[in-house]
């Protein structure tokens, strides 16, 4: 019995945590299309796509970003790129997950998609 109990614990516990992880496996397309201005304003771990134009290299992997209603750091590590290479007049979509931590805000870039080059 004490051998059951323990099996269905496991179960349950892998069970919560596959449906717990944000945004893996399928998606329904009903992602969050944004401007800088309303994600600067989103809550931490929102997940979001913006659209514009990387303007700033920060550093290895921290860029500013671009679109008509203002400026936000993105942090894309390099895995990210996927083999895409791009300058400061293509125009990109970036979707990942916001992240405050005490007075900034960054995208953490999941995908890098070219729009217009």
């Amino acid at each position: 019995m004490k051998k059951l109990c323990l099996i269905l614990s496991i179960v349950f516990v892998t069970s919560s945590l596959a449906f717990a992880a944000p945004n893996v496996g399928f998606q329904d397309g009903t992602n969050n299309k944004v401007t800088i201005t309303e994600a600067l304003k989103m809550n931490d771990d929102s997940y979001v796509t913006i659209q514009g134009n990387i303007i700033k290299r920060v550093s290895d992997d921290k860029y500013i970003f671009k679109d008509s209603t203002g400026t936000m750091t993105v942090e894309i590590d390099t895995e990210k790129w996927a083999g895409q290479s791009v300058n400061m007049t293509d125009r990109l979509e970036l979707t990942g997950e916001i992240e405050k931590k005490f007075n900034s805000t960054v995208l953490d870039v999941d995908t890098v998609k070219i729009i217009k080059k």
